[in-house]
Order: C-alpha cells, then structure tokens, then sequence
C-alpha cells in the first residue's frame, strides 16, 4: 500500500544531467568491486552527492577512492584521489567536506587545497566495521552510519552521533545494514535508510540527547534498499532507491505522493538538492550518471 488514497505516486522522470567522463572511467576490478559487485568490472561506483555555496556539485567515486568537482558549465574535475572507499559526503558549516570513508572512517576535505585529514578513525580503540553515510544538524553535530556487511543475517549496524564538544554517542545497534541518514530541521526525528530490511526507520531524538520509540515509517521491495536520503519542505523525505531505480518521496505519514524513475540504469543510490531550487540530483551507479529531476511545491509546504 502506497498511500491512504489507495492510489499510485505520480511518476516523473529523472533524466541524465551529465556522465563521468570517458577520460576518468577504469574498468578494472579491485577490491571493493570483488566484495561489493562480485563477478563484476567496474570503471566507477558514483555516491554522495553535496553542493557546495557556489554551486558546484561533489560526488565520490568508492572503489578508485576520487572526489570529483562538477561545475556549473557541467565539466568535471578531479579533486582528490587517495587510497580509501570514499562513500557519503556532507557539508560543514566552515565549507569543508566530511567524508563517510568505509575503510578510513570520518574524514574531512579542505576541497580549496584537496587537503585530507581524519576527523575519527575508531572508537575506542576499535576499528568501525565500514562507515557509509552522514549528515550535520541544524547545531553542526554529525549523525553517521556504520553499515559494514551487514544485514538480515547480521543485524548489528550502527548508528552515531559525534557532538560539536567531540562526544560520540551510539544511538543505535541493531540495524540490519544502516545507510542514508536525515535529519528534520529542529532536530527532532532521525531517519535512517536500513538498506538490506528494505525499510525507512524513524525515531524522535530526544532533549536528553538519545533516540526512543524507534519504528518503521515505509517498508519497501527489491534485491537491495533504500540508500541515500535527503529532506524537503521540511516534511518531504527522498529516498534512493538501490535497486528499484529511482526516489520515493514521502509524505509526513510516511506515504509515497511521488517517484522519479531513472531513465538510465536501477541502481539509484542518493540525492541531493541543488540549493535554492527544487531540482534534485540522483547518482546513478551502475552507470557513471547524474540524474535531474524537478519536484512541485509541495501542497502542505
């Protein structure tokens, strides 16, 4: 069931905004590839789109372990390229990029002077099993996924919170591969995309600084899940979708009002919005794309 109307979501097309360009495409295995997309040779593995203040666009590329610079005109530049598996990316409120590394853990990026630097490698003592996605609030505290391998036959993925002051908090333990994260805009509710469940979890955040009454907002289908998030109208949540190609928009029930399909490949894997516009850009995987779609204001906005 969609929604209380009994009726599908509108479906739009997200169409191809721009590719990776033919001169940064490897097509090689390595390590990531072998464990990720067994059997598979891939030249690039786009995620984590963020805008910066002047419009430029940032994406990662996991398995080459490249942050790359789209502008405006649409030409592409390589920013860093290191020896990690660079996945979600965020911006802080000082202009510099935070990094989900899976093998490095949090890092930050100065994209002035591509200069690298750990923000939090372990805690205590103890390596992540492999971070994901992350996300500031309103106050610049940083929410972050530990998804690793895990899944339906593991369901330890972790989700954290490291405060402005360096606390890290584990707010969540139990979820079955924890990827896309939001947060609402006072900072109330999490979301988190529980990619192998093929679930959207919801959970107030409360004063005392914990999470409670934790619960399945939408549950969806597919041979992966929801993946990347971002909000809208601030009652609006994006989901990507890995493996049904596109983004669900949910309403603040949790209902799907619309889906932008992808016109190119399935593996749809986050979303961004292009600030002070209401077009959404979509990293197309499987393909090397960047997907464009535009959304109406919302009725409740």
């Amino acid at each position: 069931m969609w929604n209380l109307n009994f009726t599908p979501p509108t479906i739009l097309p997200a169409t191809v905004l721009t590719r990776l360009p033919e001169s940064f495409r490897q097509a090689r295995r390595t390590d990531w590839v072998d464990a990720n997309k067994p059997g598979h040779v891939m030249d690039s593995f786009l995620e984590g789109p963020v805008f910066d203040g002047c419009g430029n666009l940032y994406v990662t590329d996991i398995p080459y372990g490249r942050i790359f610079r789209i502008e405006p005109d649409l030409s592409w530049h390589l920013v860093l390229e290191y020896d990690g598996w660079p996945n979600g990316m965020a911006l802080h409120p000082d202009g510099s990029l935070w990094i989900a590394d899976y093998r490095k853990g949090i890092l930050r990026l100065d994209p002035r002077t591509a200069q690298l630097s750990t923000v939090l490698g372990h805690r205590h003592s103890e390596s992540f099993k492999g971070v994901n996605d992350l996300v500031f609030d309103r106050d610049g505290n940083l929410y972050f996924t530990d998804q690793g391998q895990t899944g339906l036959h593991d369901p330890t993925g972790r989700v954290y919170r490291l405060r402005v002051n360096g606390q890290l908090d584990l707010l969540l333990a139990n979820a079955p591969s924890p990827n896309g994260l939001a947060v609402n805009e006072d900072a109330s509710v999490l979301f988190v995309a529980v990619t192998r469940g093929n679930q959207v979890w919801r959970a107030p955040l409360l004063p005392s600084g914990g999470i409670s009454k934790m619960g399945a907002f939408q549950t969806f289908f597919g041979t992966s899940g929801p993946d990347g998030m971002a909000l809208l109208d601030r009652d609006r949540l994006l989901v990507a979708h890995a493996s049904l190609g596109g983004v669900f928009v949910l309403n603040a029930r949790g209902e799907v009002t619309e889906f932008l399909r992808s016109t190119e490949g399935a593996t749809v894997t986050n979303v961004a919005i292009r600030p002070g516009s209401r077009e959404l850009v979509m990293t197309e995987s499987a393909t090397g794309s960047i997907l464009s779609a535009v959304l109406a204001v919302s009725r409740s906005a």
